[in-house]
């Protein structure tokens, strides 16, 4: 039997680890069919992705990938959990059966046990409590939650995320078997010279106007060789900070936090350093990205409540064998699949579409690709 495994990615941008990861699928289940499930024009921290989603697609497709659907933007640009929650609901609907992630360590047992103490020990959330009203922030109080009770400590970005997907595996009782790949870069690395290295070297490499072109297949190097970053961003989201007079209206900016944003905002000079001058104990670096990114694209608290579930499933792209498995499934969908770009009909894709028009202000030009809809199909 055909084993069904997903993979849940951002390709921001695709590199060796990513073609590691596949090859490693392909030498446990040779005969397998591999489903990603891919952000779209941001990064779950929100950072904007330096590919597009149909030019991330197309590699992916050219590397062994069967089947790329799109991981809207209100479900991407959330915290692990609501991330890892809307990913695996679509893998699901698509009857994946195995679930490959990356991970700091060898085996997932401790992940396995923290997941079934944050979901079954009763005495969890009085732990976490504890550690919220000294201040600290909800990813540390977890933290530190784990371990008061089992004594495991998970902190690495790529075992948070695992943690997330084992949870939504258990709640829901989906038939994924989790299958981990033990990464061989440190995920915060941006100094490493071997060939595989982590995403953020990469960009950093870009940034600098390095070297990078044996740490990328070659299709993905051909498309990224000739980006280049620029500020764009940064002041977009300057002018809409100095220019709203009601920031608490966007998602993740809470209380007191508006105040703060017109106080330094003229003392910042790069998004980094806005992040910087805001971060606390409190509040993550993470955490501060995603808000900032939500100012930017709108998304406002109430706009974000109002979706409360998928609905649709758009296909990027897929090979002969996800086409053909993608019609002997498509009776059996819960959920449409997305054949005409109709932002009036669908909230979520109205949400999308004001975040493909700003990120073709910043980077390239992506709405009639948009528009058009049609999936890559790769021979």
């Amino acid at each position: 039997m055909t084993k069904i495994v997903g993979i849940v990615a951002e390709y921001n941008p695709f590199h060796n680890g990513h073609l590691y990861q596949i090859k490693k699928i392909k030498e446990k289940y040779p005969d397998s069919l591999i489903v990603v499930c891919l952000s779209s024009v941001c990064s779950q921290r929100g950072e904007l992705s330096i590919l597009s989603p149909y030019e991330k697609a197309q590699i992916a497709l050219n590397h062994d990938v069967d089947l790329v659907i799109e991981l809207p933007y209100i479900f991407t640009v959330q915290g692990s959990d609501i991330f890892a929650k809307y990913a695996l609901k679509l893998l699901n609907q698509l009857k994946v059966d195995t679930l490959c992630f990356g991970t700091e360590n060898k085996t997932i047992d401790h992940i396995i046990d923290a997941a079934k103490t944050q979901l079954y020990d009763i005495t969890y959330d009085d732990f976490v409590k504890k550690y919220l009203d000294k201040g600290l922030n909800y990813p540390t109080a977890l933290n530190k939650a784990l371990k008061d009770i089992i004594h495991v400590e998970i902190s690495e970005p790529n075992e948070l995320l695992a943690l997330s997907y084992i949870k939504e595996i258990f709640k829901n009782n989906y038939s994924m078997v989790p299958f981990n790949i033990k990464r061989t870069t440190k995920y915060h690395d941006t100094v490493s010279e071997e060939s595989i290295v982590s995403a953020k070297n990469i960009r950093q490499r870009i940034k600098n106007n390095t070297t990078f072109e044996n740490k990328v297949p070659n299709d993905s190097y051909l498309l990224l060789k000739n980006k280049i970053f620029n500020n764009k961003y940064f002041e977009y989201l300057k002018y809409r900070i100095l220019s709203e007079t009601d920031l608490e209206k966007y998602l993740d900016v809470d209380e007191g936090l508006d105040s703060r944003l017109k106080k330094v905002i003229n003392k910042s000079n790069t998004l980094d350093e806005l992040i910087l001058n805001i971060k606390s104990k409190r509040y993550t670096y993470n955490k501060i990205s995603r808000m900032l990114n939500h100012i930017l694209f709108s998304l406002t608290k109430d706009e974000n409540n109002s979706i409360k579930d998928i609905e649709y499933i758009r296909i990027l792209g897929f090979s002969t064998n996800g086409q053909r498995y993608l019609n002997e499934i498509k009776g059996s969908l819960k959920y449409p699949i997305l054949n005409k770009y109709d932002t009036n009909k669908y909230k979520t894709l109205n949400i999308e579409d004001r975040a493909n028009l700003i990120y073709s202000l910043i980077y390239d030009d992506i709405m009639e690709e948009e528009i058009k809809n049609k999936p890559i199909i790769k021979k």
